[in-house]
């Protein structure tokens, strides 16, 4: 997979991308990322990217030309284009999934007050982490290809993102590791009885139990 980000501040992407299980994917040539300053493709004589809105209003606004540019740019018959925005669809683990099986993915990451309404046009998919409101689309970003680069085959384990939260609309069970008994709290008999069967089913009915108390709403989706 190949992914290009647009933004202001390529510096916030320096962590994400050189530690972890993303540095490993890029290390292995299983995703290969290129950050783009689309001021740089900015035609005005300061490299300015904003302006003041028409109608009037507070703060300035990303302005078409230079985010446009850099799209057709860098822009392929089967990228898909995606802008993060506050008013996007909001972001879950079936589209990390789709996304994931994706050849070509660029992100733009909003700034400022927000971005001309036109830029929607050269866009494919608006996405949203919540009904929340930070000051770029770089976190946005980053939470979004975090989820989908581990996804790629050869990222990690299948095993280990199978039975995850939100798979079949559950959320994940409760997990243990030793000592057997901490503090007075001990670990369910059932995972230390060797029974592989039993084992399921507990975890089956653990996630069951905790998406009913946690996230109702998860369950009535299916």
């Amino acid at each position: 997979m190949r992914i290009d980000v647009l933004t202001l501040f390529k510096e916030q992407f320096t962590g994400f991308f050189t530690s972890s299980i993303i540095k490993r994917a890029i290390d292995k040539g299983l995703v290969e990322v290129h950050l783009h300053d689309f001021r740089d493709y900015s035609i005005d004589p300061h490299h300015h990217v904003d302006d003041t809105p028409y109608g009037g209003g507070g703060g300035m606004v990303l302005c078409c030309q230079p985010i446009v540019d850099c799209l057709e740019k860098i822009k392929q018959e089967d990228s898909i284009v995606i802008l993060l925005t506050p008013d996007g669809k909001v972001y879950h683990q079936e589209i990390a999934y789709q996304l994931s099986k994706e050849k070509h993915l660029i992100f733009i990451c909003g700034h400022y007050e927000g971005f001309d309404e036109r830029i929607r046009s050269f866009v494919d998919l608006e996405l949203s982490i919540g009904d929340y409101i930070l000051t770029g689309g770089e976190i946005p970003s980053m939470v979004v290809m975090d989820s989908i680069i581990r996804l790629i085959d050869g990222v990690i384990t299948t095993s280990s993102h199978e039975k995850e939260s939100f798979n079949n609309h559950l959320l994940d069970y409760p997990t243990y590791t030793k000592p057997y008994d901490f503090r007075g709290m001990k670990v369910p008999d059932v995972l230390i009885s060797g029974d592989h069967l039993k084992i399921e089913e507990y975890r089956l009915q653990e996630q069951i139990k905790r998406t009913k108390e946690r996230r109702p709403d998860i369950m009535e989706q299916e």
